[in-house]
C-alpha cells in the first residue's frame, strides 16, 4: 500500500476551518431559529425554497435537490412542517407517481415573519467578517468543491435561488 498524500499545512488549516464553519455555523442558526420557531435551519431552508416558487411549489424529487437532501430526510422535515400547517403534500396532476409539497399560505406567512430575523444572523455570523472580495471568493470556492461532489447540482442550472 502506498502512503497516504497528507495534506500541506495550508490545506489542513483550510479543512480544519472549513470543517468548524459545517458544525458551527449550522448550530448557531439553528439555535436562533428554534427560538423564534421552534424549526432548524434546514426546515426553514424547505420553507425558503418553496417560497421561492412562482407557485410556491416542487416535487418532492425536485425539492430534495434544491436543498441538498435525500428523500427520506426531506419527507421527514416535509412531515413535520405539514403538522405546522406550513407544507401540504399532493399527488401531480401531471402524473400520479410524484409527489409534490406546496407551501401553504400559513407557511408563507412564517416564511416572511421569519426571513428578516434569518437573514440578519445569517449577515451577523458570516458576512459582516467579510469584505466583497471574500464573498466572491466564497462563492467561486464553494461552486468549485460543489462540482466536485455533484457535477449536476441544481446550483449550476438555477443561479436565482436567494435565502
Amino acid at each position: 500500500m502506498s502512503e497516504p498524500q497528507w495534506l500541506t499545512a495550508e490545506e489542513r488549516r483550510a479543512w480544519l476551518a472549513l470543517w468548524a464553519v459545517f458544525f458551527k455555523l449550522p448550530g448557531m442558526l439553528d439555535s436562533e431559529l428554534n427560538r423564534l420557531a421552534k424549526i432548524t435551519v434546514f426546515d426553514y431552508h424547505v420553507l425558503a425554497i418553496l417560497s421561492e416558487q412562482p407557485d410556491r411549489r416542487l416535487s418532492m424529487s425536485d425539492l430534495a435537490a434544491k436543498t441538498s437532501s435525500s428523500l427520506s430526510r426531506l419527507s421527514h422535515v416535509v412531515k413535520k412542517l405539514e403538522g405546522r400547517e406550513w407544507v401540504a403534500r399532493c399527488t401531480s396532476t401531471v402524473d400520479a407517481r410524484v409527489t409534490v409539497a406546496s407551501l401553504t399560505d400559513e407557511g408563507y406567512r412564517a416564511v416572511q415573519d421569519l426571513a428578516p430575523p434569518h437573514v440578519a444572523s445569517a449577515r451577523r455570523l458570516m458576512f459582516d467578517q467579510l469584505d466583497d472580495d471574500d464573498v466572491a471568493d466564497l462563492a467561486r470556492v464553494g461552486r468549485k468543491i460543489i462540482a466536485g461532489l455533484d457535477a449536476n447540482h441544481w446550483i449550476f442550472r438555477d443561479e436565482g435561488v436567494r435565502e
